[in-house]
């Protein structure tokens, strides 16, 4: 078990991100691919930086290798990722514009942790507001601004098979709207997004019943970021009474950042 002092107390680190890897290359909806260039190539590499032959370099480091490095070509919505409000749009509905991730405040990305389960729910299901009320009451939970929110639907176990972004069910508008309007900056979800799956949503759109992509484009008449792609939320062993922490990498103007999101759960 992975543990850490921290503001005088002893928490269990829980790891919420998934692993990047070749493995899903064929299939990822944002595509990515990782270069290895192991300790022996790294030296040649090596060669080429100090603008020196392979023999010289080889008489520099006896020792047959260099450096390991890998080259990474991905998407900002690769893996686990923050997305900011300039993701839904260029503009927030009063017309100012939108936040990109290295705008947005850190303080969205620490907070006490609420975990909502909706494992019972189907993919493609929406899960509107009113779930939302009754799964509070059922934990007990009155949510308070700053508060992060995770929603578990199960997904993240298909994330290693093609498809998986269609496995989940997701918010309505209704429901984050019930969250943001209660001060929540960040909700995070453990499949590939939000909403519900593209292959229910678009052709839902297309007959005029439901706007595509309404999740999201809420973000436009209220800031709020969310955490897509968790993974392990089964393993926070409580529903309330722990921290996240989802810091996102500071790309310039970007609408997304990579995380390495945690829970600590406080230790008795």
């Amino acid at each position: 078990m992975d543990t850490v002092r921290i503001m005088g107390r002893n928490a269990r680190i829980i790891d919420l991100s998934d692993t990047l890897s070749n493995d899903t290359q064929a299939f990822e909806p944002n595509q990515h691919d990782i270069r290895y260039i192991d300790h022996v190539l790294g030296l040649t590499l090596g060669a080429q930086v100090f603008g020196l032959t392979l023999e010289q370099v080889t008489k520099a480091v006896p020792r047959g290798y260099a450096w390991a490095v890998e080259q990474v070509t991905l998407s900002t919505h690769s893996g686990t990722h923050v997305d900011a409000p300039y993701h839904y749009g260029p503009t927030m509905q009063d017309g100012t514009p939108t936040r990109t991730i290295d705008q947005v405040p850190l303080s969205w990305c620490v907070g006490d942790g609420v975990k909502l389960d909706f494992t019972s729910r189907a993919a493609g299901e929406g899960i509107t507001a009113q779930d939302i009320k009754q799964e509070l009451s059922r934990i007990s939970c009155t949510l308070k601004p700053g508060d992060i929110v995770l929603i578990h639907t199960g997904a993240s176990r298909f994330f290693k098979e093609k498809g998986y972004d269609q496995r989940h069910a997701g918010l309505t508008r209704e429901a984050t709207q019930f969250l943001v309007q209660r001060g929540v900056k960040l909700i995070g979800i453990d499949a590939w997004g939000l909403d519900r799956p593209f292959n229910v949503t678009f052709p839902e759109a297309m007959q005029g019943k439901t706007e595509f992509w309404e999740s999201h484009f809420y973000g436009l008449e209220e800031e709020y970021c969310q955490i897509e792609k968790l993974c392990n939320l089964e393993n926070i062993p409580v529903s309330q009474g722990f921290t996240v922490m989802a810091l996102p990498y500071k790309i310039q103007g970007a609408s997304s950042g990579w995380t390495r999101a945690v829970a600590l759960v406080p230790e008795p």
